[in-house]
Parts: structure tokens; sequence; C-alpha cells
């Protein structure tokens, strides 16, 4: 599921909330022509933040995330320039 171009505020604010939702991958974030830099990096943080969470559990047993997109969600903030 691939977010269509055309987002609207609330598709947005969604995006901020869950990007996994909204986007298929981090990639589609990094290009969508309608976000700024700015609402991309905050889509990717949240999005990172939401990843770590889920690697965490899955260090404590429960089940795990994909350590791939995390490092496609970290790449993606590199190539947007934001800084740790």
């Amino acid at each position: 599921m691939a977010a269509k171009p055309g987002l609207g505020p609330a598709d947005i604010k969604k995006a901020c909330l869950d990007p996994a939702s909204v986007f298929d991958v981090p990639e589609t974030v990094e290009r969508h022509p309608d976000l700024s830099r700015d609402q991309k990096i905050e889509i990717l943080r949240r999005w990172e933040l939401d990843e770590t969470n889920v690697d965490v559990a899955a260090d404590e047993g429960m089940p795990g995330g994909d350590s791939k997109l995390l490092r496609r969600i970290v790449l993606a903030l590199e190539r947007l320039g934001a800084t740790s």
C-alpha cells in the first residue's frame, strides 16, 4: 500500500502518529512530493521510534520487528540530512 499523492492534513497527521499505516516503505516518505523536509523527518523519526520499540520488545522475548526496515529508515533520515 503506497501512499497516494495528494496527502491531506488528516493523512499527514495519521502518518505522524503511525507511519506504517500510511506508507509502505521509508523511501516513499523520503520522496513524497506533498511533504516538507521537516514533515518527512518527523514521520521517519516516529517510524524509527516505533521500530526501535519493536526491537526492544524482541530482545525481551516478544515477536520482533524488521531490522532491515529500521536500517532503511535510518538511511532515509541520513539522505534528508537529519542529524541524531
